[in-house]
């Protein structure tokens, strides 16, 4: 234990008078050993302020002693002023010890696990004061126990690839009454650091989208720790949601429904031009910002899933070999081996991107869960923001205003 004053040793004081400057210079040599001619041990010059007075310890525990309603998702502390921190326990009502480690400095502990909710705990420190003497103190208290509880899921995979595209996405089993607490709860690390921001849409969705694409090869790394956060009126994290997921190549499609064609960029360099067939006039494909959400091999294209019954003149039941969802109003790119003879010249589907059988496997192979797809001069129709995972057809003006946040 390292311990700071000068116990044990005698201490010097050497005044001096030199060309009408006062010099005071005070040091602490062990007993028995003679300060040198430099006036400190070892010949060395010493100036400056006098050194601090030795005081004792003082330590303060977070929760306080008697605190009720505590948070058990938050930490348990000891700070000490003064000295440095010496063992720490933390232990439930049934002896159970919970674990726990000080900072290298020896300025404090923290606990390194989440408590139970309705328990009672107790932590007792001891330290050690710049004077050499140790202090103890305890602190009693106990954890809350929530009126309700929700869970949350995101739409990551631990370990995957994604695109440069992808919003982070949290969605609650419950309406959030916080959503400032809950933001704080939400910790999201990326490698390089990336500038990015939340918005919320309605009660129990919160995204979180860059400002500019990802870069390729970023490292994204996402914990909704919810457990034991209060997240507004009595309402707790049922438990937490990790994942650490890579960004890969970045892959940009365009598609054209003018010129019926389909422009794949791999990292800024063209790969692939292929032809398609887009929504026809009466059903065009909305323009904008798509971003890929889930790739399905064997699907069975279904239009009464967005309110065209399938029995009536503009609905469809179809099964295609290959289907990639860009959003929840149904449009997809998929394998459509009937329209094959309309790619590169005509817009006949029912909105979504035809591609023969091999290029849409080409790209559903070649592409991932959050790469960008555009769509350019297919018609009237315009994507919304709110459909799917199109999160780039708001403006980053608009996105930082934190949507339906208040």
């Amino acid at each position: 234990m390292r311990v700071w004053g000068a116990t044990g040793r005698s201490r010097v004081a050497l005044v001096a008078l030199v060309a009408g400057f006062t010099l005071a210079a005070c040091t602490s040599t062990p007993s028995g050993e003679q300060p040198s001619p430099g006036g400190a041990p070892g010949g060395s010059q010493q100036s400056g302020a006098p050194a601090p007075e030795p005081k004792p310890a003082v330590m303060t525990l977070t929760p306080a002693q008697g605190a009720a309603n505590v948070a058990p998702g938050e930490p348990v502390t000891v700070a000490v002023a003064d000295g440095k921190v010496g063992e720490v326990k933390l232990t439930g009502a049934d002896g159970k010890v919970v674990a726990g480690k000080p900072k290298e400095d020896g300025s404090g502990w923290e606990s390194a696990e989440p408590l139970g909710y309705g328990k009672s705990y107790t932590v007792t420190a001891a330290a050690t004061g710049t004077d050499g003497k140790p202090v103890t103190a305890t602190s009693t208290f106990s954890t809350a126990k929530p009126g309700r509880q929700i869970g949350v899921s995101i739409n990551l995979v631990e370990g995957e690839t994604v695109g440069v595209g992808l919003p982070l996405i949290f969605t609650f089993t419950g309406n959030v009454p916080d959503k400032a607490a809950t933001e704080k709860a939400l910790k999201i690390v990326t490698e390089p650091v990336t500038e990015g921001a939340f918005h919320w849409f309605g009660e129990k969705t919160v995204m979180w989208r860059p400002k500019e694409y990802f870069k390729a090869g970023t490292k994204i790394s996402v914990n909704a720790a919810i457990y034991g956060k209060n997240l507004g009126n009595n309402t707790f994290g049922r438990e937490d949601k990790p994942a650490k997921v890579v960004v890969g190549d970045k892959l940009v499609a365009t598609a054209d429904g003018g010129t019926h064609q389909m422009k794949v960029v791999v990292n800024d360099q063209e790969v692939k031009q292929m032809p398609i067939s887009m929504g026809k006039p009466s059903s065009s494909t909305p323009a904008g910002t798509y971003t890929v959400m889930s790739e399905h091999t064997g699907y069975t294209m279904d239009s009464s899933t967005y309110g065209v019954p399938t029995d009536s003149k503009a609905g469809y039941r179809t099964f295609v070999k290959y289907a990639v969802r860009m959003s929840n109003s149904g449009i997809f790119y998929h394998s459509a081996p009937w329209s094959v003879g309309s790619q590169g010249k005509r817009n006949v589907s029912h909105g979504c991107i035809n591609l023969s059988t091999e290029n849409a496997k080409w790209l559903m192979d070649t592409s991932k869960k959050g790469d960008i797809i555009t769509v350019a001069n297919s018609g009237p129709q315009v994507l919304e923001p709110t459909d799917g995972w199109s999160v780039w057809q708001m403006s980053w003006d608009d996105w930082k205003t934190g949507g339906d946040r208040n």
